[in-house]
């Protein structure tokens, strides 16, 4: 009887949330914990729940909002409060299924805990099962064949509209959705310009990625330079920062222009956000600012990974990913990312397959 009991019980070790987050996240707002998670679906819970077993966890920016005791997102129910186990997106084989659409042995992407093994409730609006997988990385699908890649594709097919010859600014364009975005600006015929957070990061944008050019944005006059790379003004911009980044987009944007909102990675960790001053320039140029989230289009996601793989097998799309090794490394490789310290997706790596 022991050895039944013990078998229906796993050791689960789990990043939890310890302290909200005030101003920039710090590793001692995390711990580590080891607690144990049973694999029989408990009594008054969906019978569609799913088993996960965590293989890759992205660490994206926008976390660190939810974490905060005086914000709310209407994009999730799940409360990141001290005491809970952090989530966000992942990779995950399921070990354990009773929704109909997955099986034992099926891999997802989508909401999972950064913990080893999680049960997922609601899997029919949380998961997303992975179809093609042979031919690269499964921890692809945390980045540019999950949530960040389709952000990036939808927001600047959609949104920014592009059209060749355009000229076209991308801001924290080293990061998982931005150096896709001025990847894609650059297959449409654009004039393409980044900005980043340090010299190896512009000189990997003008190199492997194929902008046109990059600066970074702490060694200069960030006007200075948005007027010395458009003298001509700006006619899509790829927003991730916000703040004073965006204000000063809108004195440099064209007539008509657009602006797609993904991030605020300035105003996640401030107590008072950036007042935008600028917003005039809406009205004056009659432009376009627009807020999204992926969600928005989970009908091209299977299109756009279809493109995506075919990109990645001729070569003609490069994704740059940023691996940190162990469950117990993740609170230092989320913090990492608000000090500039990835290039492209960093993605934490929880266990091999």
């Amino acid at each position: 009887m022991e050895k039944e009991n013990s078998s229906q019980m796993l050791p689960n070790k789990q990043i939890v949330l310890k302290n909200h987050i005030q101003g920039c996240p710090k590793e001692s707002d995390f711990e580590l914990k080891t607690t144990s998670v049973s694999t029989e679906i408990s009594d008054g819970c969906s019978d569609n729940a799913v088993l996960l077993k965590n293989l890759y966890l992205a660490c994206d920016p926008y976390l660190c909002h939810l974490m905060r005791a005086d914000r709310h997102s209407l994009l999730t129910s799940s409360s990141l409060v001290p005491g809970s186990v952090v989530k966000g997106q992942g990779v995950a084989k399921v070990m354990k299924s009773g929704y109909g659409e997955l099986k034992e042995g099926d891999y997802v992407w989508g909401v999972t805990g950064w913990e080893e093994f999680t049960w997922n409730f609601d899997p029919q609006n949380l998961l997303t099962k992975i179809q093609n997988y042979q031919h690269v990385p499964l921890s692809y699908y945390a980045g540019i064949l999950g949530m960040p890649g389709l952000t990036a594709y939808a927001g600047f097919h959609e949104i920014c509209c592009p059209k060749k010859g355009e000229a076209v600014y991308v801001s924290s364009a080293a990061g998982g959705v931005g150096h896709l975005v001025g990847q894609f600006a650059k297959m449409m015929g654009c004039y393409v310009v980044g900005s980043t957070s340090t010299q190896q990061k512009v000189h990997l944008l003008k190199t492997k990625l194929g902008f046109d050019n990059a600066f970074n944005y702490r060694e200069v006059d960030l006007r200075s330079e948005l007027n010395k790379y458009f003298p001509r003004g700006i006619d899509a911009c790829f927003e991730n920062v916000g703040g004073q980044t965006l204000d000063e987009v809108l004195l440099q944007m064209k007539t008509h222009g657009r602006i797609a909102v993904s991030g605020m990675i300035s105003q996640y960790n401030v107590n008072e956000p950036h007042g935008v001053k600028n917003l005039f320039s809406l009205i004056e140029r009659r432009l376009t600012l627009r807020g999204f989230v992926e969600l928005d289009y989970k009908s091209m996601y299977r299109s756009y990974v279809e493109w995506a793989l075919e990109k990645l097998q001729e070569k003609k799309l490069v994704y740059v990913e940023d691996v940190v090794p162990g469950l117990e490394n993740a609170a230092s490789a989320f913090v990492g990312i608000f000090h500039g310290h990835n290039v492209g997706k960093r993605v934490v790596v929880v266990a091999e397959d």
